[in-house]
């Protein structure tokens, strides 16, 4: 039996009844948090250009596929949904509007639901970890974009009700139709938004495809397929270690604030030696260390046209922490930076270090040191809020929804998502309704 034919199984007969309990109450704060990620993005001249794109495309009857597309691709666009470190896969902003997307066109009871969102979750990370996501993105292989096809299968497979066997074709017609890179930019109208939504898109079609007879080789990841086409070798024991033990939903992190991931270590040592009694006026150096993937991801400025160069710009992380904190839950990034932001942000050295690749890529550690006014602080940190070494509960997951959305849609919207969201994986058109409030609370910019 292959790997995916294990795989398969697993998704078509073996997750019943398995998402009940603790599982069902993990699961309830990744699907609240990614519709916290969806409401956030909403503003966003990505997400604004993206429903524009909404309203030209076919829109048949109980064929969710374009709404698959563009809502996974505006969750995506707002670079606070959940990620699976070890993996270097953003899970949530993929399975859980395309599983919601096919959920609302179709009859589905609550367990099924719970169910296919937790075979996607499931699919994209073992896939992640199998072709060693943390190394292939540095290649120029975007892990969640080459997933994202094969755990929306995974998903659409278990609601579609279909066989161990249909299941596992729906699984490797998926990889068939998953994009290993993207021309990328960081232009609001940059490809990547495009081709995320078509790759989740495409998981559907993979389903269906299997549904109606389609076979792909059930054996790609023990034959060359991977290593003559992308030079990959892959760890085949990844999609199949402990499958039907511990689900891997337990080891996904939340994304306290917005930003890369990246930066996220470094800025919550920096936040916790501020909180020491440092002042963010008398510093005069930072000099951080990352591992050695990161550092041409982290260590530039910022564009303020380039929503996405604040994200990922490790300098300006540390100047919003020190001067406006409030502007990390900004999905739109649209905050003024201060002569006070640019001050610091010019203090802030970068540097590669070998000694934080112990634990990675499971650990994203960082070493911050700060100098002001003689006093020399210091802090290595591996796990931050929102890590399953500290993992949030509801009310993290609550207090982030508000930070981000109240200026958004005000607190009482968010409270009517936040109970929506929980309520949605226990009665049968939950899908509908959730979908139906997002889009009324947004003014019809995301949800349908």
């Amino acid at each position: 039996m292959t790997a995916l034919s294990q795989l398969g199984a697993f998704v078509a007969d073996g997750i019943r009844g398995r998402v009940t309990g603790k599982v069902r109450e993990r699961l309830a704060l990744h699907v609240t948090d990614t519709v916290a990620a969806w409401v956030a993005a909403s503003p966003t001249a990505e997400a604004r250009l993206l429903e524009t794109f909404r309203a030209v495309l076919p829109q048949d009857s109980g064929d969710p596929s374009s709404d698959i597309a563009i809502n996974c691709a505006q969750v995506r666009s707002s670079e606070v949904d959940d990620i699976h470190l070890a993996a270097m896969i953003t899970p949530g902003s993929m399975v859980v509007p395309a599983t919601l997307s096919i959920a609302a066109a179709m009859p589905v009871d609550a367990a099924t639901l719970r169910e296919a969102i937790v075979a996607g979750y499931e699919a994209m990370i073992r896939l992640g970890l199998a072709l060693d996501g943390p190394a292939i993105l540095y290649r120029g292989i975007w892990p969640t974009y080459y997933a994202a096809p094969f755990g929306v299968a995974a998903s659409a497979a278990r609601l579609l009700g279909l066989s161990a066997k249909q299941t596992t074709h729906a699984l490797t017609l998926a990889l068939s139709l998953s994009p290993p890179g993207v021309a990328g930019t960081n232009t609001t109208s940059t490809s990547r938004w495009i081709a995320i939504g078509s790759s989740a898109r495409n998981g559907l079609m993979a389903a269906q495809a299997a549904r109606a007879g389609f076979t792909s080789a059930r054996n790609l990841f023990e034959g060359v397929f991977f290593s003559k086409v992308f030079g990959i070798t892959p760890k085949v024991d990844a999609l199949t270690n402990g499958l039907g033990d511990e689900l891997l939903l337990n080891d996904v992190s939340f994304k306290p604030w917005c930003a890369a991931r990246q930066t996220m270590a470094a800025t919550q040592a920096f936040k916790e030696i501020l909180g020491e009694g440092i002042d963010p006026a008398a510093i005069s150096s930072i000099e951080v260390s990352c591992p050695p993937p990161f550092l041409q991801m982290i260590d530039h400025g910022i564009d303020e046209s380039d929503r996405l160069s604040r994200l990922t710009s490790m300098p300006y992380q540390l100047a919003i922490a020190a001067f406006d904190p409030a502007a990390a839950y900004d999905v739109t990034q649209s905050n003024v930076v201060s002569d006070a932001e640019r001050a610091l942000m010019d203090r802030v050295k970068i540097f590669a270090d070998e000694k934080l690749l112990a634990g990675f890529p499971a650990m994203w550690s960082a070493k911050v040191r700060v100098m002001a006014g003689g006093a020399v602080k210091e802090r290595i940190l591996s796990h931050i809020p929102g890590d399953p070494a500290h993992p949030f509960d509801a009310a993290a997951v609550a207090r982030k929804f508000h930070a981000m959305a109240d200026r958004i849609v005000g607190p009482a919207a968010v409270d009517a998502l936040i109970a929506l969201s929980g309520r949605v994986l226990d009665g049968a058109g939950g899908a509908s309704q959730l979908l139906d409030k997002i889009a009324q609370a947004t003014g019809d910019k995301v949800g349908r």
